[in-house]
């Protein structure tokens, strides 16, 4: 039963060391970072005057570590000061080399879902990448419409002429719908990220839910931590913001590669098909742990 998909989850936990695989992803994610906040930027310009996207993300800071809002609106001011302003060529082939930069963060994703789900990567290399930048470029189009609802919600708002109490559950609705973008989020990534054949959307709904659930304490508790106990700045001076962001994307890959092993050993648990399309037999279904059975506790 569960005690059985618990046990095998902690000790995959430990053998696929996840907390090293985490940090290798998070060092690509860093990477990727800037250039998708280029991304960001062109892609909000067309919806939005992106001169506003830092008052707009201020809404979030409360999810990321003390300071690291200001490293990204630093950033941001940056590349709203030199973007093209015209959808010419040099915006599109700005926008496409940023996308192809980020995307390498999108595919280190993948090489952890890979490990979690005890698959090896068998898509050919253009195929790889087109889902890659697919999935980048989705992720973007996510980021700017969350963005554009959750900070120009407020000023909607204002001129519906709500009373005190609508107004205020509005502006609390926000936060349970970024949680149910989150988890469909996650759930593509469970879906599109291991290069097997894909699970039912049942069989990823565990993960997704935990790591959601898990993602949000850990962001708001981790902030608090940094406020009240912890202080960056005194042992690495100036780096002290950048330190925290990198320790917060790294415990949210780990959260996320967690709640992918939980899914594989969900999977694991039962002998009835768990991949999509018709049922197969176990040995023919395309993924390794819809097609072998996990052990017991003994």
């Amino acid at each position: 039963g569960l005690r059985d998909v618990f046990w095998r989850a902690f000790h995959e936990i430990l053998d696929d060391r996840v907390t090293l695989i985490a940090a290798g992803v998070t060092f690509y994610l860093l990477l990727a970072l800037f250039p998708a906040l280029a991304a960001l930027v062109s892609l909000y310009g067309l919806v939005a005057d992106p001169v506003t996207i830092s008052e707009h993300l201020r809404e979030l800071a409360i999810l990321l570590p003390p300071g690291a809002f200001d490293l990204l609106a630093d950033q941001i001011k940056a590349l709203v000061e030199k973007r093209e302003s015209t959808l010419g060529i040099t915006f599109f082939v700005g926008l496409a080399i940023a996308l192809w930069s980020t995307h390498s963060g999108t595919l280190a994703i993948f090489d952890a879902m890979n490990v979690a789900y005890e698959e090896r990567e068998k898509r050919s290399l253009v195929r790889l990448n087109l889902i890659g930048l697919c999935f980048t470029l989705c992720a973007m189009v996510f980021a700017v419409v969350m963005v554009a609802l959750i900070g120009v919600l407020p000023v909607m708002l204002s001129y519906l002429w709500l009373d005190q109490f609508k107004e205020n559950m509005a502006l609390f609705l926000r936060w349970p719908l970024l949680l149910f973008v989150v988890a469909v989020a996650v759930t593509l990534v469970y879906r599109f990220g291991p290069s097997r054949a894909p699970a039912r959307v049942r069989w990823m709904t565990w993960g997704a839910g935990l790591t959601t659930f898990a993602w949000a304490v850990m962001s708001v508790g981790f902030s608090f931590y940094l406020d009240h106990f912890a202080n960056y700045n005194a042992t690495y001076g100036t780096l002290g913001a950048l330190i925290g962001f990198l320790v917060w994307i790294w415990l949210s890959v780990v959260i996320l590669i967690v709640g992918a092993e939980l899914n594989a050993e969900l999977e694991h648990q039962t002998a009835k098909d768990t991949t999509t399309g018709p049922p197969l037999p176990m040995g023919a279904r395309g993924a390794y742990v819809a097609d072998t059975l996990g052990e017991t506790v003994s």
